[in-house]
């Protein structure tokens, strides 16, 4: 049959990146405590296409994934750039695997189970100019108490549900559930899927004498990421989705350290 992509194209125009974008695929990611947890990614994968050629082979995409199969950790990501670049003759490739990750947390005091999901994200890139580019990312909730608040009522303090983004560069490969540890605590308070009446008391006290502004919490993880030395770049944001605004409130560092 005639194979259309493998045409010259006369437009003299070469493509950045061109690939599938969210797919969704079962696969195994490290699990710190199990040794790998199983989960379903929406995975996007692109490479370069040079200005002579008409298309790139679509399925090729999805066929180097199953070489994988199960396991696309971040250990594996650059072996997978690896392959997509073989496989598609191109000189970048770039990757992004998206996924819930669960953890089974116990409530503080009565010590009830219950499983937390964090969206976690692989990002993985690679050029001629640096061969691999690795980023790991988290999104956790967090519980976020206002000073502001709690100094100036008489009585109690706003307080809301918040979400913190923090993606980070190392030298070594860093654990799901250390970067969550190092951001839940951070916050005024954890954030937990089961709680009892006793739990329930402990978290709404926990925070009221723990309060923190969006700034104290993005400064706060930033001072832990500066004494890391596995970690060399890092970008977080604190976002809380305020109880009495109809806005939120919003910080952002980046930061790199090389």
């Amino acid at each position: 049959m005639k194979d259309i992509q493998n045409e010259r194209d006369h437009r003299q125009i070469p493509i950045d990146e061109v690939g599938i974008k969210n797919l969704r695929y079962p696969i195994a990611v490290l699990d710190k405590e199990k040794g790998y947890q199983h989960t379903v990614a929406t995975i996007s994968m692109y490479v370069d296409l040079p200005h002579r050629d008409k298309g790139t082979h679509m399925s090729r995409f999805v066929e180097i994934l199953h070489l994988f199969r199960p396991e696309v950790s971040l250990k594996r990501i650059s072996e997978v750039l690896d392959q997509m670049k073989r496989h598609l003759n191109a000189d970048s490739a770039h990757i992004e695997v998206t996924f819930p990750y669960f953890i089974e947390k116990t409530a503080p005091v009565t010590g009830s189970p219950g499983l937390m999901d964090y969206t976690c994200r692989f990002t993985g890139a690679s050029n001629p100019e640096k061969p691999v580019d690795l980023i790991s990312e988290v999104i956790v909730p967090i519980s976020s108490v206002c000073p502001c608040s709690k100094e100036i009522s008489d009585a109690g303090a706003h307080n809301q549900r918040g979400e913190v983004r923090l993606a980070t560069r190392f030298k070594r490969f860093i654990w799901i559930e250390d970067m969550i540890d190092l951001v839940e605590s951070s916050a005024s308070c954890e954030v937990f899927s089961v709680l009892k009446r006793a739990d329930e008391k402990y978290v709404t006290e926990t925070g009221y004498t723990n309060p923190k502004f969006v700034e104290d919490v993005v400064r706060d993880i930033a001072i832990k990421l500066k004494q890391d030395d596995n970690i060399t770049w890092f970008s977080l944001s604190a976002e809380n989705f305020e109880s009495i605004h109809n806005h939120s409130a919003y910080a952002h560092i980046t930061r790199d350290k090389r």
